[in-house]
């Protein structure tokens, strides 16, 4: 340990960093970006600043041949170093440096030089980019850049091509951790530009200074490797917390140099350590690989555990206290008896063997061996692996190969809210090899179908069930039960529970019309809207409602319209409902027959247009329901809208919801959903209202 402090100038002297395997990416976003930037910005020149700790770890120099050709650099002077702690201030630095030296590089009064000629401050750009970022060989065809990643780290590739930008043919994958680089080295572009637009070379000059002389850090150097793996989860636990998959990584790869050689050989255990850098490679890849919409690396966690493992109702934090309880150097040092039979060399022989020695009981001997075998690790991290890009799919169904009706149906799950179900989806995914494509879309079918008819219909509670097809999930997996059993499962459940859930949203129904919303306030209907303008628009082969745009929150907009106003005061409304009471006028506006979804949003202060305006479009931003959805072209063909064209369509609404999802509405039921039994009871109707009376 030394006690000194060391600018990035000293840090940089003759060493070589890389970040060990068991290290998470890039973690930085840009608040800490910003704070960085923010702290250079108000350092004074004549002031340091405290950076923080280095944990470095000395590598030996076989280790070093893993290293993409980095051994060359050994020979002149370098010394390499696994990055314990403060990767990403180093990461950061580096990355601030490279853009530096491109920005200046691309100056246009630097258009022509090389950069033995190009100075920033009193130094060359040559010179700088040999301290900080790069070394090449003679004759140039080896390049080592001075701070890195482990070559079969998926960020390795991705800083030296994507980020210092050295020339390359092939593929590099993309994950959530290289999508912080790239934002980082595009915010330090963008901020180096605005600095220069107003400060000038000099600004840049300070700068630079600033970054390599003031920015001040405590080094420590770790002796053994026990240390380091211990080191890493308490150091990295500060600041910008390790995530569970983070911690995971790092304790397994901690566990694979505790083993005995009885139990695994050297070979062995650097096949287990790449399995493992493996495993996660693939882990964070399909993770990040819809860079606008990253998934959570928790969530894939804890469903795969809950796939892997027997799935028990526990607290929300159970998994990860599972699985570093289960991955722990207690269970690697705890040793157990088992018995094993004791192999002897085979001795040729002329004479036959006795058949009673060969059915003779065999000489066994008592073996310790520990309680987490190899293997275990091994096989936990394959199906980690196999599982990510089914779990990627159950998102992104249409980036897969699978079928059209699977990606359909698996699409609609997840527009109703898959909820605990994603495990099970995944799992049948994951069968595709031992399983049909009309399997599986039966089984997505039939989650669908209990999703809609227990959760929203019915408002059970949102974990009912949940442990008992978390473990069909398992079952699935390991072939234990078949995707139709499963299936039949959740109809007989669904089946089962149907006049409960029917009651339930009856009554739920009548408390939202009680409060005065009516269905409009029914949280689930836009996916029911959806659906049927969805089988409408497959019938005429034509989508007119994106579900996207559909969902969409704008202020003053609207993507569901009462056709009857909620508090209509024109002429057309106030003459044409003139037969009903303010009270049944109320619960016409809300009942399910009156609200319409609109192929394009509109402001919320059009929804009181009579229906011929409404029907027709307008210069006011009003596409006209004769151009709209195939919903609003069915509604556009009345030529008035009345109380009784408001029950037609919600009883076809409900007709469709039978059909749709298997229901059956006993007795007066949709009436009491629709909540406006008024409309046929044969009341007189009074004259029709002047529109001179009502203004317009």
């Amino acid at each position: 340990m030394a006690n000194e402090l060391y600018s990035l100038l000293v840090l940089f002297q003759n060493r070589l960093f890389r970040i060990p395997d068991y290290q998470r990416g890039y973690a930085w976003k840009h608040e800490q970006l910003a704070d960085f930037w923010e702290d250079l910005l108000n350092l004074q020149e004549d002031r340091y600043h405290y950076t923080g700790l280095l944990s470095l770890k000395a590598v030996n120099r076989d280790s070093v041949k893993t290293w993409d050709c980095d051994e060359w650099i050994l020979d002149i002077g370098f010394k390499p170093f696994h990055v314990v702690d403060g990767q990403q201030r180093l990461t950061t630095f580096s990355i601030l440096m490279y853009e530096m030296v491109v920005f200046v590089k691309n100056l246009p009064e630097n258009k022509d030089k090389d950069d033995d000629d190009i100075l920033l401050g009193d130094e060359s750009l040559k010179e700088i980019s040999e301290r900080y970022i790069l070394r090449r060989r003679r004759k140039n065809f080896i390049t080592t850049y001075l701070f890195g990643y482990e070559t079969d780290n998926p960020s390795a590739d991705y800083l030296k091509y994507k980020v210092f930008n050295e020339p390359f043919g092939g593929t590099v994958f993309e994950t959530y951790y290289t999508k912080n680089l790239k934002y980082a080295k595009a915010f330090f572009a963008d901020n180096l530009a605005a600095m220069y637009e107003s400060d000038g070379i000099e600004g840049i000059e300070r700068l630079y200074k600033k970054l390599t002389l003031r920015l001040m850090f405590n080094l420590h150097e770790i002796e053994d490797d026990y240390d380091v793996f211990v080191a890493f989860e308490t150091m990295n636990n500060r600041g910008k917390k390790l995530t569970n998959l983070e911690l995971l990584k790092n304790r397994l790869i901690y566990l694979t140099t505790l083993f005995d050689n009885s139990e695994i050989d050297k070979t062995d255990k650097e096949q287990l350590r790449r399995n493992i850098n493996d495993a996660w490679k693939e882990v964070y890849y399909q993770l990040g690989r819809n860079q606008n919409a990253p998934l959570s690396d928790d969530d894939f966690l804890r469903a795969h555990w809950i796939t892997y493992f027997r799935y028990s109702r526990k607290a929300g934090d159970v998994y990860i206290r599972f699985l570093l309880g289960k991955f722990s150097a207690k269970n690697v040092f705890e040793k157990h008896t088992v018995t094993q039979a004791v192999e002897e060399a085979e001795i040729p022989s002329d004479f036959e063997q006795d058949d009673n020695e060969i059915d003779a009981t065999p000489e066994t001997e008592a073996v310790l061996v520990s309680k987490l075998a190899p293997q275990e690790i091994n096989d936990y991290v394959n199906s980690l692996k196999a599982l990510a890009e089914y779990w990627y799919y159950s998102f992104f169904p249409y980036d897969s190969w699978f079928s059209d009706d699977e990606k359909i149906w698996i699409d609609k799950l997840n527009r109703i809210g898959i909820g605990y179900f994603r495990p099970l989806v995944v799992a049948a995914l994951a069968t595709e090899k031992s399983t049909t494509s009309a399997e599986r879309v039966t089984l997505f079918k039939s989650i669908e179908r209990f999703i809609f008819v227990s959760f929203r219909l019915g408002g059970f509670q949102s974990s009912y069930q949940s442990s008992v097809y978390y473990n069909k999930a398992r079952e699935v997996l390991n072939k234990a039960a078949t995707l139709d059993s499963v299936s039949a499962d959740l109809d007989n459940t669904v089946d089962g529970d149907m006049n409960s859930a029917m009651k339930s949203f009856i009554a739920r129904t009548s408390r939202r019309f009680d409060a005065g919303d009516g269905f409009y306030r029914w949280r689930d209907l836009r996916y029911f809207l959806f659906e049927y303008e969805y089988e409408k628009s497959v019938k005429n082969n034509i989508e007119k409602v994106n579900w996207i745009l559909f969902t969409r929150v704008e202020k003053d907009k609207v993507t569901i319209e009462h056709i009857l106003p909620q508090k209509p005061s024109k002429w057309y409304w106030r003459n044409m409902f003139r037969a009903y009471t303010a009270e049944e006028i109320k619960l016409l506006s809300a009942s399910l027959g009156n609200l319409l979804p609109l192929s394009q949003s509109i402001n919320s202060s059009l929804q009181n247009d009579s229906f011929p305006d409404k029907k027709n479009p307008s210069s006011n931003g009003r596409r006209g329901y004769s151009n709209g959805s195939h919903s609003e072209i069915e509604v556009a063909a009345a030529q008035d809208w009345k109380a009784e064209n408001i029950l037609e369509r919600g009883q076809a609404l409900l007709d469709f919801m039978e059909k749709r999802w298997r229901l059956e509405f006993l007795g007066n039921a949709k009436m009491e959903l629709l909540h406006i039994p008024f409309v046929d009871d044969g009341r007189e109707v009074p004259p029709e209202i002047p529109e001179v009376e009502i203004k317009r």
